[in-house]
């Protein structure tokens, strides 16, 4: 699924219109039908719905939503923000369908703010349609008025493509004078604003895309960026009946350290539970024993050290511990005291199978970046800001000041991808795409995410060898979206990076579309939608 700009989404519609034939008035009907939909199906309590529409496409999206919801039995009031007869084209066609069936459809024409004074008695839902994609901000006038009554209420809020008043190619987290929205059901693909700004109220808002009727031909897009949710259809493969452990991958995680034995055994644990066949964790000699109780199926590869820190990999010792191995997983409480570093360095320097290098793995090239060639062989890096400041050679507010152009000449020039954690984690590949992922919450900011990240991905490799880019990206998926699972199951000051892997089943089993068809870029179809209470 491609991210589009607020330009190459108009050109989508053009060309969805000139050159497949598709009329803009079905594009608009399919549109507001499916945000109707939506509201029923994630609103069944709201039996009136207000609908404030703008004079432009989105509000004739908006129109046709509300003739949908009173065809299926809500009472719904139509604010117009200005006068019938000033639309145009498409968005007047709908209301002129709208005043010709929706006989109990009530439309108040609005011209001046004092109208908007109207209380909207018992209204149990509000649909904004005000302005869409191709607004530029800020809200003015009428707009504006409407913003600040809808502000005052108690009521949900859907609303139609974006929350009216924040930009589409708007790359913020979180803007001013915006709508507020509850849920945003958007068209054919997502924009920059969906995937990089918190749209809505709650942690778990959904924003959902509808698929109205154009053509994959007719979408295309120069930003090089894609969705990571898209890749997870990688993981809803059936294993053939025939399926050994062998298919699917040996996994060896090197890491660990007194007092870091957590880190190792989290990893591991991961890596068995998102499917690989079989998992051995290398560890120094004094964590053995703790390392080794995290669950019997994993096998442990004691290593060599001296005075509790690992030694250099000598004669064939490095033979011994990767015989068998199919995937390297490098880092994880590893440290960096006595020869750790050069033992990572030397370890990633001197094997060939895919590695993913994490935490201290990542330091022990700090300084030392061009050792990190990803040419002939798999390499996946998961550096949290911190770890790619010292990689990159410059601070974390630079590193965050360009996290897309960043990631990708860092993974085009060494040839490698890199999943660049943070708000919105980034999965760059060798060939310069960046897929943006949009799973994930606050409950995961705890020590040990990244830990189990490392092993999800490291999991994937083994399974999928040959489809690199959709495995990495699938695991950071199903990563976040586990936490999702685990935040919606607890308090989420509560969640531990272990209860992650608890809920990988649930990831695994949940499917981003709906029973409706919508694709859910953000939210759970079948949750709660607050951080905290009960469902719509």
């Amino acid at each position: 699924m491609r991210i589009l700009t607020a330009s190459e989404m108009g050109a989508v519609d053009r060309r969805t219109t000139q050159e497949f034939g598709v009329p803009l008035g079905d594009l608009m009907e399919a549109a507001g039908s499916a945000v109707a939909a939506f509201c029923l199906r994630q609103y069944p309590a709201a039996s009136r719905v207000t609908v404030f529409c703008g004079k432009g496409n989105n509000g004739g999206d908006g129109l046709v939503a509300a003739r949908v919801l009173a065809a299926a039995g809500r009472t719904v009031q139509v604010v117009l923000l200005g006068r019938g007869n000033e639309l145009k084209g498409e968005a007047a066609a709908a209301l002129a369908r709208l005043q010709a069936e929706g006989d109990d459809v009530s439309v108040l024409e609005v011209t001046d703010e004092p109208i908007l004074a109207n209380p909207f008695d018992n209204c149990g839902l509000l649909v904004d349609a005000v302005v869409g994609t191709g607004f530029k901000p800020p809200l003015r006038g009428l707009a504006l008025a409407a913003r600040d009554l809808v502000e005052g209420l108690n009521v949900p809020v859907v609303a139609v493509d974006l929350p009216s008043g924040w930009d589409a190619d708007s790359m913020e987290q979180t803007v001013k004078g915006a709508f507020r929205a509850h849920a945003v059901v958007t068209f054919t693909a997502p924009k920059l604003a969906h995937v990089f700004g918190h749209l809505t109220t709650e942690t778990f808002g959904p924003v959902v895309v509808a698929e109205i009727g154009s053509p994959d031909a007719a979408v295309r897009s120069e930003t090089g960026l894609t969705w990571t949710g898209s890749a997870k259809a990688l993981a809803e493969k059936p294993r053939g009946m025939n399926s050994n452990k062998g298919k699917f991958g040996h996994v060896l995680v090197v890491g660990g350290a007194w007092g870091k034995a957590g880190a190792p055994s989290m990893s591991s644990l991961a890596a068995l539970r998102a499917g690989a066949g079989l998992v051995t964790a290398g560890v120094v000699e004094s964590i053995v024993g703790m390392v080794a109780t995290v669950t019997p199926e994993l096998m442990i590869s004691p290593l060599v050290e001296a005075q509790g820190v690992l030694r250099n990999l000598e004669g064939d010792r490095l033979q011994r511990l990767m015989k068998g191995i199919t995937v390297l997983a490098v880092g994880p409480g590893l440290g960096t005291d006595g020869d750790a570093s050069e033992f990572a360095r030397e370890l990633v320097a001197k094997t060939e199978v895919p590695v993913v290098i994490d935490a201290d793995g990542l330091n022990a090239f700090a300084g030392k970046t061009e050792l990190l060639q990803g040419a002939g062989r798999t390499m996946v890096l998961t550096p949290h800001p911190g770890e790619m400041a010292r990689l990159a050679g410059m601070t974390v507010k630079q590193v965050e000041a360009d996290r897309i152009g960043l990631a990708r000449r860092f993974a085009t020039e060494h040839g490698l991808t890199l999943v660049l954690k943070g708000w919105r984690t980034l999965v760059a590949h060798p060939d310069g795409s960046v897929a943006v992922n949009t799973t994930g919450n606050p409950s995961m900011a705890k020590g040990g995410s990244g830990d189990i990240l490392t092993g999800i991905v490291a999991a994937m490799l083994a399974q999928f060898p040959n489809d690199v880019a959709r495995a990495v990206e699938a695991a950071v998926y199903l990563h976040g979206l586990a936490g999702d699972f685990a935040a919606h199951a607890m308090d989420e000051h509560t969640v531990l990076a272990t209860d992650t892997v608890k809920h990988l089943s649930d990831a695994f089993r949940y499917r981003v579309k709906d029973a409706d068809g919508l694709t859910w870029i953000c939210g759970l179809h079948g949750q709660n939608f607050r951080r905290h209470g009960t469902a719509q």
